[in-house]
């Protein structure tokens, strides 16, 4: 049984977001990856190697070549789960802005 990684310890780190940026608009080789950054190549294979164990990205062979695509499907599981804590916020900052308005009015009632 293959075991995976924590897919928010994978998104953690800024190099593997970035990959993630980068697959957004399109399809890409490690190597075409690897040019968008000054690591080098085994690195950033190491972070492709976390985001497809991930399931973060898809790899997908052609000829000799292995693109590497984003899994939107994955993202909007980790979209669905960030929104409940959006929420949470939002109604706190709701109850902020009520607060405020409510001070500020009776600030100019005297």
């Amino acid at each position: 049984m293959k075991l995976r990684r924590d897919i928010f310890q994978a998104i953690s780190d800024p190099t593997r977001r970035a990959i993630l940026v980068l697959l957004t608009s399109q399809s890409m080789t490690a190597g075409a990856i690897a040019e968008n950054f000054d690591a080098a190549r085994p690195t950033i294979s190491k972070h492709i190697q976390i985001l497809n164990e991930c399931d973060l990205v898809d790899a997908n062979q052609q000829g000799r070549e292995i693109y590497y695509e984003l899994k939107v499907e994955k993202m909007k599981e980790i979209d669905k789960w960030l929104e409940q804590f959006r929420a949470i916020w939002e109604n706190r900052f709701n109850q902020l802005d009520n607060l405020l308005e409510t001070l500020k009015n009776k600030k100019n009632e005297k």
